[in-house]
């Protein structure tokens, strides 16, 4: 098997209208690609960017500055988290 093979050995079937395949067929065009490559490409950047935009949290500088002064130096334990570390200790068997 070529590395081309394992690179196109999964497939996804979409149906469209024809519009919207003629407006693919032509952006493709445009950019030189082949209507395959130009979706792949497409559809992976997007994918790439919705993943980022889930998996990455933003603050402003005065939040972030809070959030690392409470890693350095946290709070004393209050009376439900040691509540909480109490039952965690009775439930979960850590081995």
């Amino acid at each position: 098997m070529t590395q081309t093979d394992a690179v196109q050995s999964e497939r996804i079937n979409v149906r469209l209208s024809k519009t919207a395949k003629r407006r693919i067929e032509h952006a493709a065009s445009v950019a030189g690609k082949t209507v395959s490559a130009f979706i792949v490409s497409s559809a992976l950047e997007n994918a790439e960017n919705t993943v980022r935009r889930h998996e990455t949290i933003a603050l402003a500088r005065e939040d972030a500055i809070r959030f690392f002064q409470a890693l350095s130096d946290p709070p004393p334990p209050n009376n439900r988290l040691r509540a909480a570390l109490e039952e965690h200790a009775r439930s979960v068997d850590s081995r």
